[in-house]
């Protein structure tokens, strides 16, 4: 016993020494390394991929989650506004679901809390999926395949929203994006960015915009009002957390978005109006620091951004189980 204490003892030391040793080698910037995210119920997570790309969930047998968040292109749709069921406009700019996990609050306006909360709301929304979750849940209840699988993960083949979006949220939880040439530079790799790219970092943090961009995520964690030395023109009614706390100035207070994979996640803004990085740098500089950067600032600022691109996740397309004789088939027109 003794022997086996000392053992146990030796490798807490050995990880904390280590822990320490890391800790110590990562350089004390705003921006923080991205860390992989290992799930302890990995079933769970595949049957969450399933869902994630499951066209069932809607009205029309088409549209999934990944439709508006397309982990090919970056965790979005690169459309100003997404398009929902029956090619209605959505309101504001799909935010990429990388990295998602690492938000203080799910949307722009930020009424989920979590993860979980934010999965529940497209599927039913009239805009979006269209599928009331009673009838989503007959549908997944209709095939044996799932119940199985739901089976196996709850230990219930009676399914339930709450078990059908802690499946989705756990998926997404490993959508994180890790490896990033600035996160190699910030763990002490002087070669991993170039001195240009450098320089984009030193005029990005000495202009403040790691007061907000900060974290893991560079961003994600905080609401802040678009437009703060200047008003920012914009064709959408969208008011942002005013919508949700009444509080006059919360209006056009929107979460700040993650500048991870940045250059995948065009157009920008929650209207979805500056079409490029070189735009958006111009205009944020503008409303909200009251600085005019020179094209030469702009292109050191976006060389900077672009090595924020971590390492994507490498996903097999799941196989879907098949519907049975009894699942309500999908309604497209309705």
């Amino acid at each position: 016993m003794k022997v086996k204490l000392s053992s146990l003892a030796v490798a807490i030391a050995v990880t904390a020494v280590s822990s320490v040793a890391w800790a110590s080698a990562v350089r004390d910037e705003p921006i923080t390394p991205i860390q992989p995210y290992v799930s302890e119920n990995p079933a769970k997570v595949q049957l969450g991929k399933k869902l994630f790309f499951e066209p069932r969930l809607s009205m029309s047998g088409i549209i999934s989650c990944n439709t508006c968040h397309n982990l090919s292109r970056g965790g979005t749709d690169n459309l100003a506004t997404s398009i929902g069921h029956g090619w209605a406009a959505g309101p504001v700019n799909a935010p990429t679901v990388l990295n998602s996990s690492l938000a203080i609050a799910q949307f722009w306006d930020g009424r989920a809390a979590d993860l979980q909360e934010q999965a529940a709301g497209p599927i039913q929304a009239d805009i979006e999926m269209n599928m009331p979750h009673t009838l989503a849940l007959d549908v997944l209840n209709s095939i044996p395949g799932y119940q199985d699988e739901f089976e196996q993960v709850f230990g219930s083949r009676d399914i339930t929203i709450d078990m059908v979006t802690a499946a989705i949220a756990e998926f997404e939880e490993t959508l994180v994006t890790p490896n990033a040439r600035f996160d190699q530079w910030l763990k002490g790799d002087d070669n991993a960015i170039t001195a240009y790219e450098l320089e984009g970092y030193k005029i990005f943090k000495d202009s403040g915009c790691t007061a907000c961009h900060n974290g893991e995520a560079a961003g994600g964690t905080s609401f802040q009002r678009m437009g703060i030395v200047r008003a920012y023109e914009s064709t959408s009614p969208v008011e942002g957390r005013y919508s949700i706390t009444g509080n006059d100035a919360d209006r056009f207070s929107f979460k700040v978005p993650t500048l991870r994979n940045v250059e995948y996640t065009y157009p920008y803004f929650h209207d979805g109006q500056a079409n490029t990085l070189e735009e958006s740098v111009d205009i944020m500089g503008q409303i909200q620091l009251g600085r005019h950067y020179t094209e030469e600032e702009i292109a050191k600022v976006v060389a900077f951004l672009k090595t924020l691109t971590g390492d994507m996740p490498q996903l097999m397309l799941p196989m879907l189980p098949p519907s049975s004789n009894d699942t309500p088939r999908p309604d497209p027109f309705r």
